[in-house]
């Protein structure tokens, strides 16, 4: 309507860098999964440069993984402060999108897959007592897994030791597939806020316009991305936040504290029976005078 524009948001490129600048910079109010206190200053930290980072951070940002140091080791690695080894090549394809850190309970999986020939159903039961910790079950899948491994030529030492790593990540591990659908609708809301600054803060503002808290902090928000926001005017406002073309973000009149959506409809009826513009508030109170003798 104002752009002349058709945004087919399933097309979208996947590697925009205003949409990962904006996550780098913590610039998440209104984003899907990424709007906390705490979410914006992991992302000012971690830097996300990639879809994949995306998911691993919403896998990871939850109490386990942030208590145990997991994140901070995802985040170290991924600058490159510490170096990622991998205890055997077989576990690069399946760690190196995180970073040699174990996120994902597909992981897991894929693990005991490649170094201990588990079918996935088998793979998946593996994944089930490590997330229920039934020791008579891991113990029963640790004998499973050492002798799979020996059949692959791992000497036990490392068998050994790759299990109680994976057995210590999968108490932390996440499902990948819900953190990609996640993080994928979360860099999508970005995307529209990166590109289309004015557009998604017209959109956020007019879903929280009742929310005064909320709406203070987006519009604080708003503000300081350089998002011109317009006063509300009897003329020119719409029933919620709108942009208009060249000027910013017009304030919708049912943001207005007190003002019903029912008296703003009369207003906007009267202004648009008036040709587009309310001269005074007398041509105003003569025209809904009248609309109500004519009922």
């Amino acid at each position: 309507r104002t752009e002349d524009i058709d945004v087919d948001i399933d097309s979208i490129p996947l590697d925009d860098a205003e949409t990962f600048k904006l996550f780098g910079d913590g610039q998440t109010f209104g984003v899907f999964q990424f709007e906390s206190s705490g979410m914006r200053e992991l992302l000012r930290k971690a830097r996300p440069e990639r879809l994949e980072d995306l998911i691993a951070l919403n896998a990871l940002y939850r109490p386990g993984p942030l208590k145990s140091g997991m994140v901070d080791d995802f985040i170290s690695r991924k600058q490159g402060k510490t170096k990622i080894k991998y205890e055997l090549p077989q576990l690069e394809p399946i760690l190196s999108e995180t970073y040699g850190v174990i996120a994902y309970q597909e992981q897991v999986m894929r693990i005991a897959q490649a170094l201990a020939g588990f079918t996935l159903g088998q793979a998946d039961v593996l994944r089930k007592a490590m997330g229920k910790k039934d020791p008579k079950v891991m113990a029963t899948q640790r004998d499973r897994f050492m002798a799979g491994a020996e059949q692959q030529s791992i000497a036990p030492t490392k068998a050994s030791k790759i299990f109680e790593l994976i057995e210590y990540f999968a108490g932390y591990g996440f499902n990948k597939s819900h953190s990609t659908a996640y993080a994928l609708l979360a860099y999508q809301t970005a995307y529209l806020k990166a590109n289309y600054p004015w557009h998604f803060a017209a959109a956020l503002l007019t879903i929280e316009a009742q929310n005064t808290d909320k709406l203070a902090v987006y519009l604080n928000e708003s503000r300081d991305r350089g998002i011109p926001v317009l006063p509300p005017d009897i003329n020119e406002s719409a029933l919620t936040f709108s942009v208009e073309h060249g000027k910013g973000v017009r304030f919708g009149l049912t943001a207005i504290k007190g003002l019903g959506e029912g008296a703003v409809k009369a207003i906007i009826a009267a202004r648009t029976e008036l040709g587009g513009q309310i001269p005074s508030l007398h041509a105003l109170c003569e025209i809904i005078d009248l609309r109500i003798a004519n009922k």
